[in-house]
């Protein structure tokens, strides 16, 4: 592997310039942290009009520094006060609250702050040596192959999110259709635009992410901030002790490794890689009766797999040009705002912006250790700000910032629209990450499908000729079956153990 291209990205994040931005990424990203569900997919869709004046490589160094930094945020007032500020730091609450109520707040922010410092750090290190195999190996995708791949990505994106398996793959079916809107790239027939010219190019993905994340998730979380704060805990003793950092230590190594692995996958994420990391602890302790009740473990595990997932979550992006999570899907928006198509060619073609954002990590991860435990004071007094107060800033910044894209009062009416969407999807328990994902996809899948058609002469037995789309089929319809199977197995099992109750009967 030839390192120059590394060092030069070194060069690059170095510049004062990338230096101040991934910085002020890192304090964003642990203050929305913080801020109890708002989250960095809402905070970066209500940024991206910021990040037009500046260079690619600088936005998307700001941008990552958002999402790795809110990981840790939410951390917070997990420990602090029992209120997960991230969907991946609710896991941490278990265990991270007990100690706490023992006194033990410290110990649990510092054993976070390390997990999360290790965890980032070896995901770095992977994506290093990984990602350019993986964009050697998609140089040989066609067609067929982005068909299958955006085909699995939607599916498992749909069968892990959060709010029930149904209810996800509705979600992405909207997104698929709202993907059609506009003139058909092959015959130029208009499709769902309703006589508007407004949609004939069909629907732009920022008004559909400030909807959703921004104002959606703005108007819900008013709605929920009526319940009462208890006062945080004292934190003192931050630093662990030898003790504690050996107990932690196998819980740092295989969070890490678990981290990295669901966070390359579409749809595994912070979440998903946290939930798995806490779940394989508890299972090799030898004392699982701990686990809740203040376990040093229950804290490293989590915080050391979801700071791993969210840095290795960018190997499909920026390889494949596939987002494996709804913040990544923002950021892909943001890339193509920027005039940068991420995928294989990326590394090649751009390795000042693919270098410097990986190497950024390094530095952001750097300043995630050092200013994590002084500023927990400022973060705890932040959540003092009445919502009331927080929501109208949003949301002007919302409003005038989709406008400045396009000039567009059309667009801030779709804000609106999709606004009010979000937030009637929120009430009814869909999440809006499947739908956005499936919108992203959803015009990759259509015009690779189309065109592996006419390759094969309307022959769908093509796909499965291909060695690379017909493992990717394969996995898909093992994802769609496998449910189905598990499902008719347990009913075969249970209906022997229900005619044996009868008889006795």
């Amino acid at each position: 592997m030839d390192l120059t291209p590394v060092l030069d990205g070194f060069a690059v994040v170095l510049e004062p310039t990338n230096l101040l931005y991934c910085l002020l990424g890192v304090v964003i990203g642990m203050l929305i942290g913080v801020l109890p569900g708002l989250g960095p997919a809402a905070t970066i869709a209500v940024l991206l009009p910021l990040t037009f004046s500046v260079e690619p490589v600088t936005a998307i160094i700001l941008l990552a520094g958002i999402f790795y930094g809110a990981q840790y945020g939410g951390t917070i007032t997990s420990v602090l006060l029992r209120l997960p500020g991230e969907a991946s730091s609710v896991v941490t609450v278990f265990d991270g609250y007990a100690l706490a109520r023992r006194g033990r707040a410290g110990t649990a922010l510092g054993i976070a702050a390390i997990g999360s410092f290790i965890g980032g750090t070896v995901a770095i290190v992977a994506m290093t040596f990984v990602a350019p195999l993986v964009a050697g190996f998609a140089l040989d995708f066609g067609p067929p192959e982005y068909t299958a791949l955006a085909l699995l990505g939607i599916l498992l994106v749909a069968t892990v999110s959060g709010g029930g398996k149904v209810k996800a793959l509705v979600a992405a079916a909207i997104g698929l259709l709202l993907a059609t809107v506009g003139r058909d790239g092959f015959t130029g027939a208009e499709r769902f635009t309703f006589d508007s010219l407004a949609l004939s190019d069909g629907l732009d993905f920022v008004p559909i992410a400030m909807g959703l994340f921004g104002l959606g998730e703005i108007l819900h979380n008013l709605e929920q901030r009526h319940r009462a704060v208890s006062a945080p805990a004292r934190v003192t003793d931050v630093w662990p002790s030898r003790k504690d950092l050996r107990t932690a230590s196998g819980a740092f190594g295989r969070g890490s490794v678990i981290g990295f692995a669901l966070g390359v996958l579409p749809g595994g994420g912070a979440t998903l890689s946290s939930l798995a990391a806490y779940g394989v602890e508890k299972r090799r302790s030898k004392h699982p009766e701990r686990f809740g009740n203040g376990a040093v473990e229950g804290v490293a595990a989590p915080e050391t797999a979801n700071n791993a997932a969210a840095t290795s979550s960018f190997i499909p992006l920026l390889t494949l040009g596939i987002p494996a999570n709804a913040t990544m899907a923002v950021i892909f928006g943001a890339l193509l705002i920027q005039g940068v198509t991420p995928g294989p060619l990326l590394v090649s073609e751009d390795p000042e912006l693919f270098w410097g954002v990986v190497n950024s990590m390094y530095i952001g991860n750097i300043l995630l250790l050092i200013m994590s435990i002084p500023m927990v004071g400022v973060f705890v007094k932040i959540l003092r700000v009445r919502a009331t107060i927080l929501a109208p800033i949003t949301v002007l910044i919302t409003l005038v910032g989709v406008y400045t894209v396009n000039n567009s009062v059309f667009d801030i009416g779709l804000v609106v629209v999709f606004g009010a969407l979000g937030y009637l999807m929120k009430k009814l328990g869909f999440e809006p990450g499947p739908l956005v994902l499936a919108f992203v996809l959803g015009a990759m899948l259509e015009t690779s499908l189309r065109r592996s058609l006419l390759l094969f002469g309307g022959d769908p037995a093509g796909f499965l000729a291909r060695p690379i789309s017909g493992v990717l089929l394969t996995a898909f319809l093992a994802v769609v079956l496998l449910p189905l199977v598990a499902a008719l197995w347990r009913r075969r099992r249970r209906a022997p153990a229900e005619d044996r109750v009868k008889e006795t009967l």
